[in-house]
């Protein structure tokens, strides 16, 4: 299912004028700073916007470290990046003008995984190995009736991708080979799809991992907002009412985040622009079994969710009307950016990146009070 979101305005403002002190949510400083976590505090001050060259929607994004990312996008776009954003590098696929890249998965600055989406063979997966100077499609769908969304990755060799449901059920994907060949899994342990549901190719973040094989998928379109959970790299699934409303196409949850296998968080809402998305943030404490609506949760449409390094409460929130905070493992969220971003991604050495409409990529930027 592919969303619409509005394209928004490129604003990458100071976090309301405050400051993070990560000190207090993270295990130390970022890499290379100087002195104890104890005594001095490293503070994130804002998204810092980096010149892509493009106008292309970025939905697709991969955040390596501080200095390495790619971003995935229309128009068949590939960029790399390798020196913290001050410099983009276009590697986009040769005669991939015509595909939608919404979401890219890599390994290091050299191997990615970049997935198009469509009906038929507008879905296809390629590879790289070298920093993507040259491409190989690994797999193109053959199956007019499927519609791939979302791919993800329990380590270097084992991944999966997703399609809307085929025959009343969800289909999957499975590589054993860092993505190299794929083939169809089973549907056998899938519960049947409800009428109308579907996957959101929205911010990559509709299939995500935590450990060596556990895995959710997010969906949206049927009577509920859906999550499935499973625990044997997707052979057999289970399924927990999200808590976030769908009932609606344009309606559900569009992007997963899980810190372990217990803790994860939940975006979504109504990608229309200007209809109201209330409930648009989830919690569970489970492992998916049961979701919980935030209390205080993001004030419209998110799209993409990502845990704060080395965190165990905080987390940000993107979507095209601004970024939100929470420091209290999504409860409750606060607006801290009025930006237009589609996903976000970060990384162990304190590293976050976000992207989205009009070519617009931005790292968290640190400074030392």
């Amino acid at each position: 299912m592919t969303p619409m979101g509005k394209t928004g305005r490129a604003v990458a403002a100071a976090l309301c004028g405050a400051v993070v002190a990560v000190a207090a949510l993270v295990a130390g400083p970022p890499a290379g700073a100087a002195g104890p976590a104890a005594s001095t505090a490293a503070v994130a001050s804002g998204w810092r916007p980096t010149e892509t060259g493009t106008t292309v929607r970025f939905r697709g994004l991969a955040a390596v470290s501080r200095d390495a990312a790619w971003v995935a996008g229309s128009r068949g776009t590939v960029l790399r990046t390798s020196d913290g954003g001050r410099g983009w590098l276009d590697v986009s696929p040769p005669g991939a003008e015509d595909l939608e890249f919404r979401d890219v998965e890599a390994f290091d600055e050299r191997r990615a995984v970049v997935l198009a989406i469509g009906e038929g063979e507008a879905s296809r997966i390629l590879r790289t190995e070298d920093g993507g100077a040259t491409w190989t499609e690994t797999f193109r769908n053959p199956d007019p009736r499927a519609f791939y969304d979302c791919l993800t990755f329990f380590d270097r060799r084992h991944g999966l991708a997703m399609s809307d449901p085929v025959d009343g059920r969800f289909r999957l994907l499975s590589t054993a080979d860092g993505g190299r060949s794929w083939l169809p899994l089973p549907d056998t342990g899938m519960p049947d799809a409800l009428p109308g549901e579907a996957g959101f190719a929205a911010s990559g973040q509709c299939l995500v991992t935590a450990g060596p094989r556990d895995v959710w998928l997010a969906t949206g379109g049927g009577a509920t907002g859906r999550v499935l959970h499973s625990a044997d790299r997707g052979l057999t699934w289970t399924v927990a009412d999200a808590a976030i409303p769908a009932g609606e196409p344009a309606r559900g949850v569009f992007g997963l985040a899980f810190r372990d296998r217990s803790h994860g968080i939940a975006v979504g809402g109504d990608y229309r622009a200007g209809k109201p998305s209330p409930h648009a943030a989830a919690v569970t404490r489970d492992g998916g079994r049961h979701w919980r609506t935030a209390a205080t949760p993001p004030p419209a449409y998110r799209s993409g969710v990502a845990w704060l390094p080395h965190s165990r409460s905080a987390a940000l929130a993107v979507g095209p009307t601004g970024t939100d905070l929470t420091t209290d493992g999504g409860r409750t969220w606060q607006t801290v950016d009025t930006g237009s971003y589609d996903t976000v991604d970060c990384t162990a050495d304190l590293s976050c990146w976000a992207s989205g409409a009009q070519g617009h990529v931005s790292r968290l930027a640190w400074h030392r009070p």
